[in-house]
């Protein structure tokens, strides 16, 4: 692991706020009926568990696993699915929720993957978005707490080589020249 500090970028009570708003958002919408939320692993769980938590409509959860990343900082462009849903979800209204959206291409081939399932609907939220990092011009993301720069950023669930997930705010990881 490269020499390396962290830096806050997005304090804990700001992550806390948008959360809280995000949710009220997604119960408006789904007034009168249940929520099948799908998280990302591993990155997505303290997202998820906070978002859910304070959404005022039923809510029902299962977890996939992929990854572009690896134990790298840059993506390399393959997505590998290494766990896949236990339930069924044709029918339901599903929003997939991820920690972070940069490349697109994770959410892009979960996007098209899901759909063939038949969900009644079928939307995206992240924690962030980077949209400076786009590959997948075309993904839309329906629900986004912060859009942040091009950095290599952790906390709430994001990691670099599995450390820092359990920051309770979004930090920058400012590297160390030798």
């Amino acid at each position: 692991m490269r020499k390396h500090k962290v830096r806050m970028l997005i304090s804990e009570a700001a992550v806390d706020a948008r959360i809280r708003e995000v949710a009220a958002e997604i119960s408006h919408d789904y007034a009168g009926k249940k929520v099948h939320l799908i998280g990302i692993l591993k990155g997505s769980v303290p997202f998820l568990t906070e978002l859910a938590k304070r959404m005022t409509i039923p809510v029902t959860m299962d977890f996939m696993s992929c990854s572009s990343y690896g134990s790298g900082t840059v993506s390399h462009g393959v997505v590998r699915l290494t766990k896949d849903l236990d339930e069924p979800i044709e029918g339901r209204e599903v929003i997939v929720v991820e920690d972070i959206i940069d490349s697109g291409r994770t959410l892009s081939y979960l996007k098209t993957m899901l759909e063939t399932r038949h969900p009644a609907s079928l939307r995206l939220c992240t924690l962030l978005d980077k949209p400076a990092c786009r590959v997948v011009k075309d993904i839309q993301v329906d629900y986004s707490c912060f859009i942040v720069p091009d950095a290599f950023v952790v906390g709430y669930g994001l990691d670099y080589d599995q450390q820092y997930r359990n920051l309770p705010y979004i930090g920058v990881v400012d590297f160390i020249k030798d």
